[in-house]
């Protein structure tokens, strides 16, 4: 499957006017970074040039992009968060608590899975509310951590990923305890909370339920995300232009 599917990137790569490169973090795993990068993506034919903008395989994004527009061209599919967030809607759960329920895996939808709780914290700090963003950033360290008073057990999902004799890292468990006792605590529970049972593939959300939400709850910037200089637009301009090669 993996041959096929790189013998078909690389026909769509063939196939334009651009040589398209891709980040060492990008390949690392299925090559050793420490070895040179494949002359394809060094070797340029006469006219040729490598990519510095928009990736024609991909939709275009809006000059001024919003927070939407990212669900809509780069997020999609976001039913996990969508389900995730209507659960906590349906509980009576504060604005917070919903904005942090359908923001917390966007780091995973759109940039990386490794310390994602930590990225997407990152990625919405500067446009939500402090308690939302460190619930983001909490709720990674938690789920591996029951807590019978809300009724979360660890998941047995977990175990069938990871192992039944898998522990997190000690940085996790340290990022636990400070947690544990941290006044919005429980803003980062009830993420973990709404989250473990968001998974149902015939579930009916829409983005337009939260439409007034995030509209009181995150700070859209006029210049669009990626735009405004803000100390994380870069990781959205990343996500916007994912194969530019400088």
């Amino acid at each position: 499957m993996s041959q096929r599917a790189d013998a078909l990137e690389y026909q769509q790569i063939a196939a334009l006017d651009r040589i398209v490169d891709r980040s060492v973090l990008f390949t690392s795993g299925d090559r050793d970074p420490r070895t040179p990068v494949p002359a394809r993506f060094r070797t340029l034919e006469p006219g040729q040039h490598v990519l510095m903008g928009d990736d024609p395989r991909l939709e275009k994004m809006p000059a001024k992009p919003t927070l939407f527009d990212f669900f809509r061209l780069r997020f999609a599919p976001a039913n996990h968060l969508l389900q995730s967030a209507t659960h906590a809607l349906k509980a009576g759960m504060s604005e917070k608590v919903v904005t942090a329920c359908l923001l917390h895996d966007i780091a995973i939808l759109g940039f990386i899975r490794a310390d994602h709780g930590y990225w997407g914290a990152q990625l919405v700090e500067p446009y939500v509310d402090a308690e939302v963003s460190w619930a983001i950033r909490a709720h990674q360290a938690l789920r591996f951590f029951p807590d019978e008073s809300v009724g979360y057990a660890y998941p047995e999902q977990y175990i069938k990923l990871f192992g039944a004799d898998y522990r997190p890292e000690p940085y996790i468990e340290e990022a636990y305890k400070r947690a544990r006792n941290h006044k919005w605590y429980m803003t980062a529970r009830l993420i973990t909370v709404y989250d473990i049972y968001s998974f149902d593939p015939d579930a009916k959300v829409s983005f337009d339920n939260f439409t007034d939400i995030l509209g009181r709850n995150f700070k859209q910037p006029v210049e669009g995300l990626g735009f405004d200089n803000s100390p994380v637009a870069h990781m959205w301009r990343t996500i916007i232009w994912p194969t530019k090669f400088l």
